[in-house]
C-alpha cells in the first residue's frame, strides 16, 4: 500500500507541478479570480488526488496525509466545485489579497525614512527588494565596530547574496549561528523574520541587554536574509507564488521551465531516493542536473564549509521558511534514519515550541521532529547538509505562520507577531546551545 501511495503521489505531483509553472511570460501574472482552498485528504487520500489530478491544479504543500492547499483558477473553478471534496476557502479572490499585500506595503514605504533600521514600522508590511538591501546597510552602519557586510557569492542574474557577521566583545572567532533566508521565493514572511531577529541582537547589543550580549559575546551570527535574490524579485516583480531561482532550463529541456529548488540542490543527499524532489525541469521541486549546480549554492556551500573549517565551527545552523508551523530536524532524505543527536534537537525544539506558544495572546503552536518523518521527503535539503557536510551541532527547518488560513499570501498585519514570537523562540534556543542535555541539570530539565 505505501508503494502504491508513493508511486501514485509522484506521479500527480509531477504533473501538477509541471501545469503550475510552464508556459509563463514575462508580463505579470494576475491572480484576479483564482481561488484557494484546503482540501480535506486524511482516509480518503488517494481517492482525492485521483480526483484532484484530473484538473491539474498547483498544489501549496506537500503535507497531503492530512490536507492538500490548491490554487483553483477560475475557469476550472465549477469542474473542482463538481468534485464534491470536503473544503475550506483560504483565498476567496487571491488576486485580491496579493493586491492588499502589495498596496499597503507602497503606502508604508512612502512613510519609511531612509534610516529605517530605527522605524519599528518597517516590521508591519512587506518591502522591495532594494530596501531589503539598504535595511541591512543600514544596521550595519549603526553597528559598526561589531559587523561586517558579507557575501556568498552571487545569484544566477548577478545579485550579491549579501549577509550581516556579527559579532560582541573580543572580536569575531567564535563558534557561529548561521542563517538562511528566503530559500524560496514567496515565502515573504522569512525575510522580515531574520531581520526583526538581527535588529533585537544589534539593539539590544548597544542598549546594554543582558540577553544580546550575552548571545553576540558567545557566538558569530552570519545572517543571510535572500539566498534566493533573483527569485523574490521575480515574486514582486512578474509571479507572487514564484519559487524556485531564475536559473534556465538545462539543454532539450521546455524552454520556458526556468528555475531550480535551491534547497533540493545540496550535495549531501541529493540523488539519495526518487521521493524527496524531482527531476522535471518544470516542477516547483526541480534538483538540477547535479547536486550543487546553482551559482546560489555553490556559493553558500563554500561559505558552509569555510564556517565549518574555522575555529569555533557551526554551532547552529537555521533554514527559515513558511509555511506550515514547523521545528524540523535531520534527516530529511530519509524517514527511518535518525541522527545520535535527535534526543537534545528534539527536546530543545519542544521548549522553543513551548515558548513561542506562551509569547502572546496567539498561542501560534509549532510542531516539532525529524524532517521526512514529521513533515515529508526532502532529498538535496539545507539542515542535512549542514549537519553531515558543514558539521553543525543543531541544525534546523523553522516554517513560519501559518497553518492553512492565508498560506504563501501572509496579511501585513500578521508580519509583526511572526517575527516577534521568533524572536522569543531564538533567546531559548540560543541559551541551550552549550547545555549537556538529559544529565539531570540545567535548563533542559523544563522537557517533561
Amino acid at each position: 500500500m505505501r508503494l502504491l501511495l508513493v508511486s501514485l503521489l509522484a506521479s500527480l505531483a509531477t504533473g501538477a507541478a509541471a501545469v503550475a509553472v510552464s508556459p509563463r511570460s514575462e508580463e505579470h501574472i494576475s491572480y484576479h479570480g483564482y481561488k484557494v482552498f484546503r482540501v480535506r485528504t486524511q482516509e480518503k487520500l488517494v481517492s482525492v488526488q485521483r480526483k484532484l489530478s484530473s484538473l491539474s491544479l498547483e498544489e501549496w504543500n506537500h503535507d497531503i496525509d492530512r490536507h492538500v492547499d490548491v490554487v483553483v483558477p477560475p475557469d476550472r473553478l465549477a469542474a473542482f466545485e463538481a468534485l464534491g471534496l470536503e473544503c475550506h476557502t483560504m483565498h476567496e479572490n487571491l488576486g485580491d489579497s496579493i493586491l492588499a499585500e502589495s498596496a499597503y506595503s507602497k503606502k508604508k514605504h512612502l512613510l519609511l525614512g531612509k534610516r529605517q533600521t530605527a522605524n519599528s514600522s518597517w516590521f508591519d508590511s512587506y518591502h522591495d527588494y532594494a530596501d531589503h538591501v539598504q535595511y541591512f546597510n543600514d544596521l550595519h552602519d549603526s553597528f559598526l565596530s561589531n559587523s561586517e557586510i558579507i557575501s556568498s557569492g552571487t545569484s544566477v542574474e548577478g545579485r550579491d547574496i549579501y549577509g550581516l557577521h556579527l559579532w560582541g566583545a573580543g572580536g569575531p572567532g567564535k563558534p557561529v549561528v548561521l542563517y538562511h533566508g528566503t530559500v524560496h521565493a514567496r515565502e515573504w514572511i522569512a525575510a522580515p523574520v531574520v531581520e526583526y531577529i538581527t535588529t533585537q541582537l544589534v539593539d539590544g547589543y548597544r542598549d546594554g541587554s543582558n540577553v544580546s550580549q550575552s548571545f553576540l559575546n558567545q557566538y558569530d551570527f552570519y545572517i543571510f536574509p535572500f539566498v534566493n535574490p533573483d527569485g523574490f524579485v521575480y515574486s514582486q516583480t512578474t509571479d507572487r507564488l514564484w519559487r524556485k531561482n531564475r536559473q534556465p532550463p538545462p539543454a532539450g529541456a521546455n524552454s520556458t521551465c526556468f528555475g531550480r529548488d535551491i534547497n533540493r540542490n545540496w550535495e549531501f543527499g541529493w540523488d539519495a531516493n526518487t521521493r524527496g524532489a524531482s527531476t522535471n525541469p518544470c516542477s516547483q521541486t526541480y534538483k538540477g542536473e547535479a547536486a550543487s549546480d546553482t551559482p546560489e549554492n555553490q556559493g553558500l556551500d563554500r561559505f558552509v564549509r569555510k564556517l565549518r573549517d574555522s575555529p569555533g565551527g557551526i554551532k547552529l545552523f537555521i533554514d527559515w521558511h513558511s509555511y506550515g508551523q514547523y521545528i524540523l530536524s535531520p534527516y530529511g532524505y530519509n524517514e527511518t534514519l535518525y541522527a545520535p543527536e535527535l534526543g537534545k534537537w528534539t527536546a530543545t525544539a519542544s521548549l522553543v515550541s513551548e515558548t513561542i506558544r506562551d509569547s502572546s495572546s496567539d498561542r501560534t503552536t509549532f510542531t516539532f521532529g525529524p524532517s521526512g518523518a514529521t513533515l515529508y521527503t526532502t532529498t538535496g535539503a539545507a539542515p542535512d547538509h549542514v549537519y553531515a557536510v558543514g558539521g553543525a551541532d543543531f541544525s534546523y527547518t523553522i516554517e513560519g505562520r501559518d497553518t492553512g488560513d492565508f498560506g504563501f499570501v501572509l496579511p501585513p498585519d500578521q508580519i509583526r507577531g511572526a517575527a516577534e514570537e521568533q524572536w522569543a523562540g531564538q533567546q531559548v534556543l540560543l541559551s541551550l546551545l552549550d547545555e549537556t542535555f538529559f544529565d539531570g541539570e540545567g535548563p533542559a530539565l523544563a522537557v517533561t
